[in-house]
């Protein structure tokens, strides 16, 4: 990250968020700068999913202040209509229209919420076609791609509305374990380009190359946060160091 790259891009204040009873989000507090990797890592059910799709407000937080590119997340639908044009998230689950081909479900966004002509939608996505490595791919329908592929083509999906934040929530997790690399090496190219990016995932060779930050999760709260060496080699408390000597042996 250069040291120009200060802005806050993405800042949480004392966010809560319940599921009924459940506690799901306890005074979670994080900011992340234009340009920086953030790795979020931590158990199963610690929060983690849950923080980012509030960042987007595909759940609403319940308590504290969100805000994306400097734009408060509140109920009102053009704030949340502001985010998610500028904020691009990459699902376990592909969540491509099956109906429709590779290069429609890429133009589609572009065509409807940023007003592209078809041909203006269609170059753009084929340039980002080619950025993650599948053009020839374009007129095939997801349900014809491995399932690398298909991530890849969401990866495209979401550059094509030009965010100035990635968001990833388990990427690589529903993906056979030969097609992971494929869509680690295109999210590492993204991170060396300069995107900001936070990022849930449990690939720690990914993390440690990658992440200007790892950030622990556990219970609804973060832990611990630092850089991945400090991180990997000297937590400072207790219940991350657990966490990483139990995923390196």
């Amino acid at each position: 990250m250069t040291a120009a790259a200060t802005a806050l891009s993405v800042e949480l204040i004392d966010v809560h968020k319940h599921y009924g009873t459940f506690h799901a989000l306890k005074a979670v507090n994080l900011s992340v700068r234009e340009g920086e990797k953030v790795v979020v890592c931590g158990p199963s059910g610690s929060g983690k999913s849950t923080m980012i799709r509030c960042i987007n407000r595909l759940e609403a937080h319940d308590g504290g202040t969100i805000r994306v590119n400097g734009v408060e997340l509140t109920d009102a639908v053009k704030r949340i209509d502001a985010v998610r044009s500028e904020v691009g998230m990459v699902f376990q689950q592909f969540n491509l229209f099956p109906h429709r081909t590779v290069l429609d479900n890429c133009t589609l966004a572009p065509r409807l919420i940023r007003g592209l002509s078809k041909s203006g939608a269609e170059d753009l996505a084929m340039k980002f076609l080619h950025r993650v490595r599948i053009p020839e791919q374009a007129l095939k329908y997801p349900n014809q791609l491995s399932g690398g592929q298909q991530q890849r083509v969401a990866i495209a999906r979401a550059l094509c509305m030009n965010p100035k934040v990635m968001l990833f929530d388990e990427p690589t997790s529903a993906l056979d374990p030969e097609m992971v690399r494929e869509v680690l090496d295109t999210m590492i190219s993204l991170a060396e380009e300069g995107m900001t990016m936070i990022c849930v995932t449990h690939e720690m060779s990914f993390a440690r190359r990658v992440a200007d930050r790892l950030v622990f999760m556990e219970a609804g709260q973060i832990v611990e946060e630092g850089g991945p060496e400090q991180m990997f080699t000297a937590p400072v408390q207790d219940r991350t160091r657990a966490f990483f000597n139990q995923i390196q042996h």
